[in-house]
């Protein structure tokens, strides 16, 4: 009688704390995850091959949804912006506004964030695919580590491939804020290139491009691992690829912050 006692009034207790227990288990796997997969990026021999195709694939395959991402973003902070700041009778400071913005925290967020979506879900289905049918299995038996051959091509993808997207972003959103600011509402372009030339300093531009490093190096890191790690069945290979693109796009969020705080 006491243990049935002692059973049900230790279960809530056990259901409460199974959940923070699975949470911290998830993120020591994911540590040690990343941990083989930096120490695979220093292990020769490095496949080039793989690493070529996986830059084309996040990379350039994503310039067209980054680009319009970018011109759309820009043209809204001009057409927004010019606005606000003419009850200021500060127009003039609309280029330096819209470059800040986009370089210092636009730029590198939404470029992540499109990348995710686009790239990032596709590499964790591909890895899930190979996990439920036994391809990374069969690598093990033939003597292939799958980290070398699998996570670390997509993870220095990411990481030359996210920065480049970010510049493009930036210039494309700059080059938007331009067409809406001088070319539909007036402003002179001599004060939008001249200010923002004068207010965007070198500071700025390291920022975003330290923040677009960080967050290709999380987008490959957490979407090759849900990859990875999915369950068996469709049903869990669409899992992992929903947690992958919600993960990444989570942390890359507040990652951003503390990077924020941080940098400037």
């Amino acid at each position: 009688m006491a243990n049935l006692t002692d059973n049900w009034v230790l279960a809530p207790a056990g259901r409460l704390g199974r959940r923070p227990v699975g949470v911290l288990r998830e993120m020591g796997r994911m540590g040690i995850f990343l941990a083989r997969t930096l120490g695979c990026v220093f292990a020769p021999p490095l496949k080039f091959e793989r690493l070529r195709k996986q830059i084309r694939f996040i990379g350039f395959d994503s310039l067209l949804v980054v680009s319009l991402t970018g011109a759309f973003t820009g043209m809204v902070l001009g057409f927004q912006g010019f606005h606000t700041l003419a009850k200021l009778g500060s127009t003039a400071f609309l280029g330096p506004m819209v470059g800040l913005a986009l370089i210092r925290e636009l730029g590198p967020v939404l470029a992540a964030l499109m990348v995710t979506g686009r790239a990032g879900s596709a590499v964790a289905a591909e890895i899930g695919i190979m996990r439920i049918t036994e391809q990374i299995d069969e690598l093990e038996v033939l003597g292939l580590n799958p980290y070398r051959y699998l996570v670390v091509p997509n993870f220095l993808a990411a990481l030359i491939a996210v920065p480049l997207l970010t510049a493009v972003f930036d210039v494309v959103g700059i080059l938007g804020g331009y067409l809406v600011g001088v070319q539909l509402l007036g402003l002179s372009a001599g004060a939008y290139f001249g200010d923002m030339n004068a207010y965007v300093d070198l500071q700025d531009v390291l920022g975003g491009v330290y923040k677009s490093l960080c967050f290709g190096a999380l987008i490959a890191w957490v979407c090759c691992y849900k990859g990875y790690h999915a369950g068996y069945g469709a049903e869990g290979v669409s899992r992992a690829t929903t947690q992958a693109v919600v993960v990444a796009s989570v942390l890359i969020l507040v990652w951003d912050y503390f990077m924020t705080s941080i940098l400037f």
